[in-house]
């Protein structure tokens, strides 16, 4: 029997439960950090005391301008909370993947994630219309998340041979149905009228960027984001069995195909909804679980929890890091 590659992980000399409180800590204070960030400036304390008197349990006394709260509340918050949601899904589906294809380079995107959103997004780019919904829902966002798992379900359906899906024939049908989409991209794009515009506005999005200022599409993502992470929590048990290999699981007990097919539904899921609304962010579910590894260790309980933290962290980062300064605009 032919075991998995196993990572070379140096023992761990802090405790895991230290590691997970500080990045939990870290997470909180510096998302205030984040909303403080702008042309308008508003100190931790008046911040802090406005997101607890929005709680309705405190009671602060109002002591600042009312326009503080529009700002904080609907101009800032959605980004911010938006960042910290699309980190936490790119890193725990990139945890994912690489622990059920057992391969340290699997990314979110390995399987043709980002190129069915990036075609959902081209067409809702030549549609007619800009939203769903009474204009609450922008329609960029659901074709997105609409062909981003349109397609990952497409590429598990042709990969599986004799009711088995092995791990070469699912990487080979994403590689092909990537590239399939791309030109099928491409050709909207070109015969679409005014296309030069509809080009500008595609690279915008795949180059990333959590500019939202609509709290309903960061609700639904943040409930998909929500029952995912539960779920990759309950998965974390079977993912250590996977390490053994394909074969080892199934001697063990554990009904591979199965699993295997829940474990990519919900990784899809998780990426297909961070995608919708920040476009294409790449490195986050590729390099946060191999750090998470090294800090952590093999076992998919703390990889999960500390990707959890982790994720938002980095995706923080790059939200404030965007936010510039410099040429007074947000870059992606």
């Amino acid at each position: 029997m032919k075991s998995a590659p196993q990572y070379n992980t140096p023992q761990r000399r802090i405790p895991a439960l230290l590691i997970l409180c500080s990045l939990a800590i870290s997470l909180c204070l510096l998302t205030l950090v984040a909303i403080s960030l702008g042309s308008t400036t508003i100190d931790m304390r008046t911040i802090a005391q406005i997101l607890l008197n929005g709680t309705g349990i405190f009671h602060f006394a109002r002591q600042w301008d009312s326009s503080y709260e529009v700002i904080i509340w609907q101009v800032r918050m959605p980004g911010v909370v938006s960042a910290v949601l699309v980190g936490m899904a790119l890193a725990v589906a990139g945890v994912l993947f690489q622990g059920l294809l057992r391969n340290p380079l699997a990314d979110p995107y390995l399987i043709g994630t980002s190129s069915g959103a990036a075609l959902g997004t081209a067409i809702a780019f030549v549609l007619p219309f800009e939203t769903m919904y009474g204009g609450y829902f922008p329609l960029t966002t659901l074709l997105a998340f609409i062909g981003a798992l349109g397609t990952v379900l497409f590429v598990y359906a042709i990969a599986r041979i004799d009711g088995h899906t092995p791990v070469v024939t699912l990487l080979l049908a994403g590689v092909v149905v990537n590239a399939v989409l791309v030109a099928v991209q491409t050709l909207i794009l070109t015969l679409a009228p005014h296309a030069q515009f509809q080009l500008q506005a595609l690279f915008n999005w795949l180059s990333g960027g959590v500019a939202v200022t609509n709290w309903f599409p960061v609700l639904v993502v943040g409930i998909i984001v929500t029952i995912g992470l539960g779920c990759a929590f309950g998965f974390a048990h079977v993912l250590d069995v996977f390490g053994l290999g394909e074969e080892g699981a199934a001697h063990l007990g554990v009904q591979v195909e199965r699993y295997k097919f829940v474990i990519v539904i919900v990784a899809s899921l998780l990426t297909a909804a961070a995608v919708s609304i920040s476009g294409l962010i790449g490195f986050v579910g590729l390099v946060v679980p191999h750090v998470m590894r090294l800090w952590l260790g093999p076992d998919h309980r703390l990889l999960v929890a500390g990707c959890y933290c982790s994720g938002g962290l980095a995706c923080w980062r790059f939200y404030c890091s965007g936010r510039s300064t410099l040429f007074l605009i947000l870059i992606a």
